[in-house]
């Protein structure tokens, strides 16, 4: 059990991240690919994934073992991780007193190959062969599919702050899920481990992974800017390969969006409704409704995540490029 412990000011200061972190999503997915559970979600990508990989997946195997510790310095919670590029910088800027630390750490329980070694003393070359694989990795394995888990975090994150809307920062909390238990003024989190994490008045940054599985993940050590990684919730199989979404942006967005209607319900999911809302909204019915966001969906421009029965959509990326492009043309 991981319990973390919030004063009023770090309630305050809880906020969901603007989006997917590169550098936790490449931990998630190589811990997730060296699983066996999780099939129903990750069955199909890992099948694709596994022959498609060069080194980089058995490089960063023996840093990112499936179950127990992983060095935190890999998923850094500080500096520019803007793009790829930055977090890649931001890693190989790590001290090397932690490298050294946290790598002897992980050799406690996990046989290492023999280039760590080189990397714990901040070797340039083997900073330069771990930032190299990582890019690689992200190429072969995430970068196809990198529209499909950002849309999926969107829409998780849009749910998040309906939460926090609705019932402020006690309300975002309570709804992250069945891992978690909010008993003020400790958040309990289903963990393999026994852990505290006190914020003490520094807030915490939820951030919603589309490979976290099957538990919340934070970091190891305490002092380090308080991070809460969670799983979204994946609603069905993952069957498709990055070929299915070529052929999806291929197809070209206006195709299906004719009507005033249809509009309308790209722009009610810009923030995210649920279908009952967008119905009301619109003055139409339910099925007229879910019949439009069927068509928007196949389009590739909103995506939808259901909890607790209720069905709740979010306009992806290339929705709200759309939405963007429609403002700019009727602007004076």
């Amino acid at each position: 059990m991981l319990r973390v412990y919030f004063t009023s000011e770090d309630l305050a200061r809880v906020r969901v991240a603007p989006g997917p972190d590169f550098l936790w999503e490449i931990s998630n997915s190589v811990q997730t690919l060296q699983r066996r559970d999780g099939e129903r979600v990750f069955g199909a990508w890992r099948r694709w994934a596994r022959p498609r990989l060069s080194g980089s997946r058995r490089l960063l195997s023996g840093l990112l073992p499936p179950r127990g510790y992983s060095p935190d310095f890999l998923t850094p919670t500080s500096g520019d991780r803007t793009t790829m590029q930055a977090a890649v910088d931001t890693l190989m800027s790590t001290p090397r007193s932690r490298l050294r630390a946290e790598l002897t750490r992980l050799s406690s329980s996990s046989r290492l190959p023999g280039w760590v070694g080189s990397l714990a003393r901040g070797d340039r070359e083997a900073l330069h062969r771990l930032g190299d694989a990582l890019h690689a990795y992200r190429r072969e394995a995430l970068e196809p599919h990198w529209q499909r888990v950002h849309a999926h975090i969107d829409a998780d994150r849009a749910l998040r702050l309906h939460s926090l809307l609705d019932g402020g920062t006690e309300g975002l909390l309570t709804g992250l899920g069945p891992h978690f238990r909010w008993r003020p003024p400790v958040l309990e989190v289903t963990y393999p481990v026994d852990q505290q994490l006190r914020l003490e008045g520094r807030g915490l940054v939820l951030q919603p992974s589309f490979f976290c599985w099957p538990a919340p993940i934070t970091l190891a050590d305490g002092d380090l800017p308080p991070v809460l990684v969670h799983p979204i919730h994946h609603n069905a199989d993952w069957a498709g390969t990055a070929s299915d979404d070529r052929a999806t942006a291929a197809a070209g967005p206006l195709g299906p969006l004719l009507g005033q209607t249809r509009a309308g319900v790209l722009r009610a999911a810009r923030t995210g409704c649920s279908t009952v809302e967008a119905a009301r909204l619109l003055e139409v019915t339910h099925p007229a409704v879910s019949q439009h966001l069927n068509v928007l969906r196949a389009a590739g421009l909103i995506t939808t995540v259901r909890r607790a029965g209720r069905a709740f959509h979010v306009a992806t990326a290339e929705g709200r490029a759309l939405l963007a492009t429609e403002e700019r043309a009727v602007r004076p």
